[in-house]
C-alpha cells in the first residue's frame, strides 16, 4: 500500500481550515451555499487526516523512547507491543485515508433522471420493467429520497412500456449509477399456461440531472412538435393539443411528454428530461476521451450492457460485472436489499481505483 505524503494531509487540514474561516466571513449567498457544500464534503477527510496525523506522532514518539533503551526490559517488551498495535491501526487509517482521498465524480451528490423501459419480452418485459420501477421507488423511499413521476407508458396487461422519473436526495448519483444496463428476468408469466421460464429484459438509464447543469441549448437547434396526447391502444385522452415532443436538432436526442393537461407543463418536463439526456451524451463523450480513467470504473453505464439477472425459480440475483450472486431475490426486487447489491459494486470501484492509483504510484 503507498504511503500518504505528509505534504498531502497537511493540505487537506489547511484548505478545510480556510473553508471554515471563510464562512464566518461570507455575505454572498451563492458563496456561503458554495463553502458549505465542500465543507461538509471536506469535513470527514479533514478529521481521518487529524486522526492520521495523531497516530505518526505518537508511533515516531514511541520509537524514540525505543531507540533510547533502558534497562526496564518489560517496560521494553511493553511498548514493542504498542508499537505493533499502532503500526497496524496505521494500516488501517491509511487505506481508510485513501479512499476518502480517491477522486470522486464530480456529479455523485447530483439528482437523477432514471428511465426504465421494457425490452425483449413483450407484456412480460413490461411486468418487469413495473417491478424494477417498483424495487428503485422503494429503495428511493428507504433512503430518504424524493421521487417525483415525469411521465409513463403503461403496459397493455401492466407494468411500464416507458417510465420516467425524477429523483432528489443525498448522494443519488452516486448510489444509482451503477444500475444503467440491461437487466434480464427469468420465470414463468402471468401469461404462461404450461409453467415455462422465460427469458424477458427491461433497460435502466440513470442520467445525472446537476442544479447547475452547464448543458447550453439554443432556442433555434430546437424542434417543437405539439399534439393530442393518448392512452392506452392510442385512444384520445383530452380534446387539446397539450402533447409536446422536442428534438434537438444538432444531436438528435428527443424528449416527449404528454401526462400534464398543460402544455406548458409538458414542455418544462420535456426540457427537463432532454437537459438530462444531453448532458449524459457529453458525459459519455468525455468519459471515452479518458479511457485510461475508465479501467477503475464497473461497467461502461452502456444501456446496451447486460449487468444483471434476476432468476425467479432459484430465488437468486446476479450482477455479471462482479460476479455477485445473492439468494435473496424476493428481498431485492422489493427494494429493501437492492443497498447489499449497490455496497457491492461501490467496494469493488473503489479496490479497482485503490489499485489502479498505487499502481500510478509505482511506475
Amino acid at each position: 500500500m503507498a504511503h500518504i505524503p505528509q505534504t498531502r494531509l497537511d493540505m487537506v487540514i489547511d484548505r478545510f481550515e480556510q473553508i471554515e474561516a471563510r464562512m464566518g466571513a461570507a455575505t454572498d449567498s451563492t458563496e456561503i451555499v458554495a463553502l458549505a457544500k465542500e465543507h461538509a464534503a471536506l469535513s470527514p477527510v479533514a478529521k481521518s487526516a487529524r486522526e492520521l496525523n495523531t497516530l505518526r506522532r505518537e508511533l515516531a514518539d514511541l520509537q524514540d523512547m525505543l531507540a533510547e533503551g533502558g534497562e526496564d526490559t518489560e517496560m521494553l517488551a511493553m511498548m514493542r507491543e504498542e508499537q505493533e498495535a499502532l503500526k497496524s491501526m496505521l494500516l488501517l487509517r491509511e487505506r481508510a485515508m485513501q479512499i476518502l482521498l480517491l477522486p470522486k465524480d464530480k456529479d455523485d451528490g447530483a439528482p437523477v433522471m432514471i428511465e426504465v423501459r421494457a425490452g425483449t419480452g413483450g407484456d412480460e418485459a413490461a411486468l418487469f420493467a413495473g417491478d424494477l420501477f417498483r424495487m428503485y421507488q422503494r429503495y428511493a423511499q428507504l433512503q430518504g429520497w424524493k421521487m417525483e413521476l415525469v411521465s409513463e407508458s403503461i403496459g397493455e396487461m401492466g407494468g411500464f412500456k416507458e417510465v420516467i422519473a425524477s429523483i432528489k436526495g443525498e448522494n443519488t448519483f452516486g448510489r444509482l449509477k451503477f444500475e444503467s444496463g440491461v437487466h434480464r428476468v427469468q420465470r414463468v408469466p402471468d401469461t404462461e399456461t404450461q409453467g415455462r421460464i422465460h427469458t424477458s429484459a427491461a433497460t435502466v438509464a440513470v442520467l445525472p440531472e446537476p442544479e447547475d447543469i452547464d448543458i447550453k441549448i439554443e432556442d433555434k437547434d430546437l424542434r417543437i412538435d405539439v399534439f393530442r396526447a393518448s392512452g392506452p391502444g392510442g385512444q384520445s385522452v383530452n380534446t387539446t393539443d397539450s402533447a409536446v415532443r422536442i428534438t434537438h436538432i444538432p444531436t438528435g436526442v428527443v424528449a416527449s411528454q404528454q401526462d400534464e393537461k398543460s402544455q406548458h407543463k409538458n414542455r418544462e418536463k420535456a426540457m427537463q428530461v432532454l437537459r438530462a439526456r444531453l448532458y449524459e451524451r457529453e458525459r459519455q463523450r468525455v468519459d471515452q476521451i479518458r479511457a485510461a480513467e475508465r479501467k477503475g470504473q464497473i461497467g461502461s453505464g452502456d444501456r446496451s450492457e447486460r449487468i444483471r439477472t434476476y432468476n425467479f425459480p432459484q430465488g437468486r440475483v446476479t450482477d455479471h460485472r462482479i460476479n455477485l450472486t445473492l439468494y435473496n431475490l424476493g428481498k431485492v426486487i422489493a427494494g429493501e436489499a437492492l443497498g447489499e447489491v449497490i455496497d457491492a459494486l461501490l467496494a469493488e470501484d473503489q479496490a479497482a481505483k485503490l489499485a489502479a492509483m498505487e499502481d500510478e504510484s509505482f511506475s
